[in-house]
């Protein structure tokens, strides 16, 4: 699996018993992307505007952990979304 694509999917796995569109997203990551777009362009508006609240809430908690690796890769899928 794509790096950036794990950890999104790590992520998620947090949402998946709080939101449907967390489980959906979730599910979809099963199908075993060959990048970062196919994954955002498997993605419906809805998805999208889920993950752009998640994943900027995500990449400031590991701003503020100085995880500069995890800010890159969940930075990778959130500069796609849009």
């Amino acid at each position: 699996m794509i790096q950036s694509i794990a950890y999104v999917r790590e992520v998620l796995s947090l949402y998946t018993d709080r939101s449907d569109t967390g489980k959906s997203i979730y599910g979809k990551m099963k199908n075993g992307y060959k990048s970062e777009e196919a994954f955002v362009r498997d993605l419906t508006e809805e998805e999208i505007n889920f993950l752009n609240q998640v994943l900027a809430e995500e990449i400031q908690h590991a701003e503020n952990e100085q995880d500069s690796e995890r800010v890159h890769h969940l930075n990778d899928i959130y500069e796609l979304l849009f």
